[in-house]
């Protein structure tokens, strides 16, 4: 881990400012990446295209692209399966020889939705969800999607990267927080704060590391956009890969930059909110309204304010007449009575 992070911030991370950035998915998911492994290559491509697409509309500059560490973690606090990403990415995007742009802050909001997308016509596209889920899981008040963002790190303060860079790649389980009892094949581990602790029995503790173990030739940590090795492989053989990049401030401040939320949505969902749906011209914004009032006598007049209430699910009964072959069977032989309920 340490030689790790100082190989990460020699080699690879320029004197840029960084963010450190965390992406999550909802339990209902992370079953289809406990038995199908490959998703999580296909989970690291999403976060990686929702923060190139987010960054690259905080900058004017035509072709710039950020810069990118991401590590795929499957592990929770107790070895539970929990697919994740951990991103040490640069806070704005190179471009041109040697510049870099900050960009202004921005909402997660707005970054969380574009990921959820993303991992949502992923799951799709593999056939491993439905249509039916995707709706459900959006009806939700809290969809489970969560993207975490940590405080901006200033170019030189190579302590917090290297830091950083160890964390991202650290083992599922630490061998200080757990002891094994041998008489009774029990495993406890710790929490992290000490505070809690959990029994596993001993071949339950080796199946839930087992979990996390890659498979042969898989990659846990990819390098994307101006940290790719094919961007990294370029600069070396133009001799610039040592070129301290000029750092310019943001164009523009947070807020105008929120005003681009019509284009993010064209991005990311290829339909354009300006556009009208009738004559297919191009719509302007007159006015904002946050009045509840009028906006509920605005969707009554449309009737759109009541909404259908979503039906029952449907009861799926157990098959009829079963019939279950016995004859192979090594349990003896024994009478139908005294398995009949005794009410």
């Amino acid at each position: 881990m340490v030689e790790f992070g100082e190989w990460l911030c020699q080699e690879v991370i320029k004197a840029v400012p960084h963010r450190h950035f965390v992406f999550s998915i909802p339990k209902i998911l992370r079953r289809y990446f406990l038995f199908d492994r490959r998703l999580l290559s296909g989970l690291s491509r999403c976060g990686w295209e929702s923060l190139k697409l987010f960054l690259q509309e905080t900058v004017p500059e035509e072709g710039a692209v950020p810069g990118a560490v991401i590590a795929i973690q499957t592990f929770g606090d107790f070895l539970g399966f929990n697919p994740h990403l951990h991103i040490l990415g640069s806070d704005g995007c190179f471009y041109a020889e040697g510049m870099f742009r900050v960009s202004p802050s921005f909402e997660l909001k707005d970054l969380e939705e574009i990921f959820r997308h993303k991992v949502f016509k992923m799951l799709l596209s593999k056939g491993k969800i439905t249509q039916d889920l995707v709706n459900m899981l959006m009806s939700w008040r809290r969809s489970g999607f969560n993207v975490y963002c940590g405080p901006r790190i200033q170019p030189g303060d190579e302590q917090a990267m290297e830091n950083i860079a160890r964390y991202i790649i650290r083992a599922s389980f630490s061998q200080e927080r757990m002891s094994y009892i041998p008489e009774e094949s029990k495993v406890v581990y710790e929490s992290k704060d000490g505070k809690e602790e959990k029994v596993f029995d001993a071949l339950e503790w080796l199946a839930a590391m087992c979990s996390h173990v890659p498979n042969k030739g898989e990659q846990m940590v990819r390098y994307c956009g101006y940290y790719s090795n094919v961007s990294r492989g370029k600069r070396k053989m133009l001799d610039r890969d040592g070129v301290i990049p000029s750092i310019l401030q943001p164009d523009g401040s947070s807020k105008g930059h929120r005003k681009n939320w019509a284009r993010l949505i064209q991005k990311i969902y290829e339909v354009d909110p300006l556009t009208c749906p009738k004559c297919q011209g191009r719509m302007r914004i007159i006015s904002f309204i946050e009045d509840g009032e009028v906006i509920k006598k605005i969707l009554n007049h449309l009737g759109l304010w009541e909404v259908k209430p979503r039906p029952p699910p449907k009861v799926q009964l157990p098959p009829q007449n079963v019939h279950i072959d016995y004859s192979d069977s090594q349990v003896p032989p024994c009478e139908d009575d005294l398995y009949y309920d005794p009410d």
